[in-house]
């Protein structure tokens, strides 16, 4: 079918609009890497732009060789293993049940407006803290995965993507005396691979971006995770350590370029993540919101 003046201008204007705010979000990381890059001199006169100028990977080394950027890197990796697996196991055991139907399952509305309440509504910021505080969570890498280990939206996406499944598959799996943990995790969730790949998506951005929790949470900074230990890198601009070097290195680096390779670093992990989860992502996000 031939497209009409009108809609074809509209598909120029679409692309067009995409790629340029495509072009904004890219821009700033490239920035950010081209500075890593870059001399002391180019960094300190504020000439980088997207190219690197005078280029080395000194900042790089120096990073590397920080014991603290390693160990808040290595805790922000415990945390997301643990905090992934808990949402993913409990997002499932939440989206099951209430996938089925009121008559199948009493109280079921009563039970997901439950859910749905802690969306819209919270204690707050210090009730929470007293929670974690009370009962002994304080300083440890559970308070960074217990307090979001429901993530409510991520069961709703699921659970709608449940309720998509056929019907007859569930029915037929009863006649041949499955019951409902092996009906779920021998049939449903192997069909349900784009919406389990966008919550494990969600779920691992949420926990590697996460800073506020670890600074609140952690006693100390050898336990904060790599955002949290960033955020106090890029606001108290503590680079005491860089007095350390030898005149040769510090002609190369400065808290400019550190700083801007370690906040590559930090995203360098979702930025190759991302790309093999997409395709699941958008899947999984049109089949678990979009019903006829």
């Amino acid at each position: 079918m031939r497209e009409s003046r009108w809609r074809a201008g509209f598909h120029v204007f679409n692309y067009t609009f995409l790629c340029l705010i495509s072009i904004a979000c890219v821009l700033p990381m490239v920035h950010v890497l081209a500075l890593s890059l870059s001399s002391n001199a180019a960094a300190s006169a504020g000439i980088v732009r997207l190219w690197p100028i005078g280029f080395n990977t000194t900042s790089y080394s120096y990073v590397m060789e920080q014991a603290a950027f390693i160990n808040s890197f290595v805790i922000s990796l415990k945390r997301v293993a643990i905090g992934v697996s808990i949402n993913i196991l409990l997002t499932i055991l939440l989206a099951y049940p209430l996938s089925k139907e009121s008559h199948k399952f009493k109280s079921r509305t009563i039970y997901a407006w439950f859910f749905v309440f802690t969306m819209l509504f919270g204690g707050g910021l210090i009730p929470a803290y007293m929670v974690i505080r009370t009962t002994g969570l304080l300083d440890s890498i559970w308070a960074l995965v217990l307090p979001g280990a429901v993530p409510v939206f991520s069961a709703i996406l699921l659970l709608n993507f449940f309720r998509g499944l056929p019907k007859e598959l569930e029915e037929a799996a009863f006649i041949d005396g499955a019951g409902h943990f092996t009906t779920l995790f021998r049939i449903f969730l192997p069909l349900s691979t784009p919406a389990i790949a966008t919550i494990v998506l969600l779920s691992s951005v949420g926990h590697w971006n996460s800073w506020f929790d670890g600074l609140i949470y952690m006693n100390s900074p050898d336990h904060y995770p790599l955002q949290s230990y960033l955020q106090t890198i890029v606001i108290q601009k503590n680079f005491s350590g860089l007095t350390d070097l030898n005149s040769e290195m510090l002609r190369q680096i400065s808290d400019r370029t550190v700083k801007a390779a370690q906040i590559f670093l930090g995203a360098l992990p979702v930025l190759v993540v991302y790309p093999f989860l997409q395709k699941y992502f958008m899947k999984g996000i049109v089949m678990g919101s979009v019903k006829e």
